[in-house]
């Protein structure tokens, strides 16, 4: 009998194969539901899986049949987790599309095996045991593939690809406590006015006191992006992710690389197509040289000082590299850090085993810099997310180094 870190570990990698972007973050909350819930039956295992893994409701038809593999017993997951290569799972057709007679024969007797539908899990039949099971899988795809891949070394191709795989990532903004309270059980403030007009059926006596917490709401996210001519492979890539930031977190974009161009104004028209002719046609210094702290400046006395980054999450996409002197990076960065809630650097070079921050603009900036990630992939990309909704403040980090 498998362990539940082994099943995890299996159905979350037939489920990122299959097409399913089943994260670290989300198998361990899967894990964690089952071990709250402890279901005692198949179908209590699908909807738990179904809730914490899926993101979409596009990935339920997928998501129906890698679940009958793994869980039916069609899957065994030794082999699974011994595979380099496993297939992805055949697509299902909607019940209202007409089929060929040969397609609808070889339907009818998916269904007769238990293939599962949208809403519930499929029941496996007794004939289906001594009947061949479908070949539900395949060699890992392109974008299975391309998860890894560095953005510098993608064929124009694979970078269209990687732009569409972009789009879809989850944004998920940090939050920040509100001024304003809610009614809450678990809250430390009493709520006097709740309380009293509960007691208006005690006789005025407040038997049951109400309690509140504060509310919480987005934090303000700031990306700004370095499209000079040594960050050209990745700032295409980081348009897509700044166009999905703008829209999904109603973030605020810049691009720089001799001067600062505000894009949120472009980025946010609903065509994706109009708003990159715009932002083309209004950064002009597009791939040319770089002045970082020049920018960096600009922003604070445009932008910055006047709220956009006050309390904000700050990511900045930038190798480094700096024409300027790095005495004005330096201070421009310890100005910025004043300023916001947490500084993300995005530094694609730091991808490299032998990297090392030598480049003078990198060593200036990074003592004022809290997490420093590469983003020079689509799973890296994850990692830049993950840094963006668990940004802490910067004296929260200062205690728990200390601490550890």
């Amino acid at each position: 009998m498998a362990d539940l870190a082994q099943i995890v570990a299996t159905f979350g990698q037939v489920l990122h194969v299959a097409g399913i972007p089943a994260t670290p973050e989300r198998r361990a909350r899967f894990a964690q539901a089952v071990i709250d819930v402890g279901p005692n039956k198949v179908t209590d295992l699908y909807w738990i899986g179904r809730v914490t893994l899926l993101s979409s409701r596009e990935q339920i038809e997928t998501y129906d049949l890698v679940f009958n593999q793994v869980f039916r017993g069609i899957v065994d997951l030794n082999d699974v987790s011994e595979q380099a290569e496993v297939p992805s799972p055949e697509n299902a057709r909607e019940s209202g599309e007409q089929q060929p007679a040969s397609d609808a024969s070889s339907q009818e007797n998916r269904n007769q095996t238990g293939a599962g539908s949208n809403a519930t899990p499929g029941e496996k039949s007794e004939e289906s045991d001594s009947a061949e099971p479908p070949a539900l899988l395949a060699p890992a795809s392109d974008d299975e593939r391309l998860q890894d891949t560095d953005f510098s070394d993608c064929t124009p191709q694979e970078l269209d690809l990687i732009a569409a795989l972009v789009a879809k990532l989850p944004l998920i903004p940090p939050r920040r406590p509100s001024r304003r309270s809610k009614r809450h059980n678990s809250g430390q403030t009493i709520h006097m006015r709740s309380t009293i007009r509960h007691s208006y059926a005690t006789a005025g006596d407040p038997v049951d006191l109400m309690y509140r917490k504060r509310k919480d709401r987005p934090r303000r996210v700031v990306l700004i992006a370095d499209v000079s001519g040594s960050m050209e492979p990745y700032s295409r890539i980081y348009l897509h992710l700044m166009l999905g930031a703008v829209r999904a977190l109603h973030a605020e974009a810049f691009v720089f690389a001799t001067r600062l161009t505000r894009l949120t104004r472009f980025l946010s028209t609903g065509d994706p197509d109009i708003a990159y002719r715009k932002v083309a046609q209004n950064t002009p210094d597009w791939f040319g040289g770089t002045r970082i702290g020049k920018t960096m400046m600009e922003f604070i006395r445009d932008h910055g000082q006047r709220g956009i980054a006050r309390g904000a999450v700050i990511v900045i996409v930038s190798d480094g590299w700096e024409t300027d002197d790095p005495k004005i990076l330096s201070q421009a960065m310890q100005r910025l850090s004043r300023l916001s809630h947490h500084i993300i650097w995005v530094n694609p070079r730091k991808a490299a085993a032998n990297y090392e921050p030598l480049v003078a603009g990198m060593a200036a900036a990074l003592p004022y810099v809290d997490t420093f990630v590469s983003g020079h992939s689509i799973r890296a990309l994850q990692e830049v997310m993950d840094a963006i909704r668990n940004a802490q403040k910067r004296a929260e980090i200062q205690i728990q180094t200390r601490v550890s």
